[in-house]
């Protein structure tokens, strides 16, 4: 009888030592779920943080080469007006010249 009685305790020990592997097996997977959420989370931040800095910096890059652009058009457009202004100034003389002699 000592036997059987052995063998119940043995099998009650058992079971619980089932039930406590599966609370612990059971923890552990929420705690390797929850670090995986975490890690996810945070590559995703990551990533954002990369595409949002990438973006910035193109988008300074192509301000600069705008203003270089812009001062380029800008300096083309300022020698055109000087251009024409000394050509205009030029003819400013044989026309003033035109009109005096044909009103006198």
């Amino acid at each position: 009888m000592a036997k059987i009685s052995e063998a119940i305790e043995a099998i009650k020990k058992a079971e619980n030592d089932a039930d406590q592997l599966i609370l612990d097996s059971e923890s552990q997977s929420k705690n390797m779920i929850d670090e995986s959420k975490i890690k996810a989370q945070n590559l995703i931040k990551e990533a954002k943080d990369s595409a949002n800095l990438e973006a910035n910096n193109s988008i300074s890059d192509a301000e600069s080469k705008a203003k270089i652009d812009a001062d380029k058009l800008l300096a083309d457009a300022k020698g055109n007006t000087n251009s024409l202004k000394e050509k205009s100034l030029k003819n400013v003389d044989e026309a003033a010249s035109f009109i005096a002699k044909n009103i006198l």
